[in-house]
């Protein structure tokens, strides 16, 4: 089976530069006996920035790039030459990603913006050089300043989707097909469980050339915030979700079970997903007539509004559209800059895979240090 190429969720050990060392050098030229100190400072350490970049979806680009490494910043030398200032490393991420300390679980920042740039981690400032030091009473210092150490850390970057309209059902309620006939997305559609592996973004159009964005967020059974299914992996998706739609099948053996089933889950893994405005629709409802829609309205939950759809039939699919319009219209625009991420939960099962986060050794770095330490005459 080919490998998903939706990467949401990835571990890296970053690096910044080391600022470069000051030198400690004295001109030395025919005719001038005393050309006194001209030791150039260092150069400044790259920095690891994380960069917001609206063309990418996914961080598969790092799946397999789990070091990055910014450029050490250069020596100084004579003639009061600067060291050259180590290059910058960029992480072009999509928005919506969170970024977690690798060790402890701590939020470190998020991404909200296309072009947002975040220094995650800052280079070393660059040693001055003994030119720096010289003073009227002190003429000829043999001295120099070393470069300010690189910092490291070992991070978590997840993607979390932003969009306007979250679907949230168990596997095969007909969430793929409704996205399917909603939009233009094409996701996998079958007659089994869990077809659906991995979340998938489409475009709904509604009157009046308005445009939102729906989410189809893989299957939750009972027990996803204990792990089981798919588990926490997707539930992720549905925090930057401004409405949320449960998909509960017409024969379903009690729909108002499954409701509070899957509600629950979601109180499990995150009690603030509760505040967000929630619509029911009672999916494949072309086998229901209409007596039989008023007998299951009865026992339908009273604290939100439920429509009967057919994604086959496109049975109440206008007004549904019509319905979540109308609900993200009454809502405020959801201000990303206001949301609040929780730490990560290390005991989470997708910490535990086969990364090494040792950080790479570099070729000559021990002898760099030991040349930066010499003093030039």
């Amino acid at each position: 089976m080919a490998e998903s190429n939706f990467v949401d969720y990835v571990k890296i050990y970053a690096r910044s530069g080391k600022g470069g060392r000051g030198s400690t050098h004295f001109r030395r030229e025919k005719y001038i006996p005393f050309g006194g100190p001209d030791g150039g400072d260092g150069g400044k350490g790259g920095s690891v920035i994380l960069r917001g970049n609206r063309n990418f979806w996914t961080l598969l680009h790092l799946k397999y790039q789990r070091h990055i490494l910014a450029g050490h910043g250069g020596g100084g030398s004579g003639q009061l030459s600067s060291g050259k200032d180590g290059d910058d490393k960029i992480i072009d991420v999509p928005v919506g990603t969170v970024v977690f300390d690798g060790e402890t679980g701590e939020f470190i920042t998020d991404v909200k913006r296309d072009e947002q740039e975040i220094v995650l981690l800052k280079g070393g400032r660059g040693g001055r050089g003994n030119n720096f030091f010289k003073t009227a009473t002190h003429q000829a210092p043999k001295y120099s300043q070393p470069g300010e150490p690189y910092e490291e850390r070992r991070i978590i970057l997840q993607l979390k989707l932003l969009a306007d309209v979250g679907l949230v059902g168990f596997p095969n309620a007909g969430k793929s097909t409704l996205l399917s006939v909603v939009s233009a997305a094409k996701p996998k559609i079958a007659n089994y469980p869990f077809t659906t592996l991995e979340p998938s973004l489409g475009i709904v159009d509604v009157r009046d050339q308005h445009t939102f964005v729906m989410a189809d967020i893989p299957g939750i059974i009972e027990g996803a915030s204990e792990g089981k299914g798919l588990g926490l992996r997707f539930l992720r998706h549905i925090e930057r979700n401004s409405l949320l739609l449960f998909l509960v099948p017409a024969d379903a053996d009690d729909i108002h079970r499954e409701y509070k089933i899957l509600l629950n889950e979601l109180a499990q893994y995150n009690p603030d997903l509760l505040d967000k405005q929630r619509i029911l629709a009672i999916s494949k409802s072309d086998m229901l007539d209409e007596e039989l829609e008023q007998a299951i309205a009865k026992d339908l939950p009273t604290d939100i509004p439920h429509i009967f759809i057919s994604s086959i039939t496109h049975k109440g699919i206008i007004k549904l559209k019509d319905l979540l319009w109308k609900e993200l219209s009454s809502q405020p625009f959801l201000d990303v800059d206001a949301l609040v991420t929780q730490p990560m939960s290390l005991n989470l099962a997708e910490i535990e895979d086969d990364f090494d986060f040792a950080p790479p050794k570099e070729e000559g770095e021990e002898e760099d240090d030991l040349e930066e330490l010499r003093i030039t005459n």
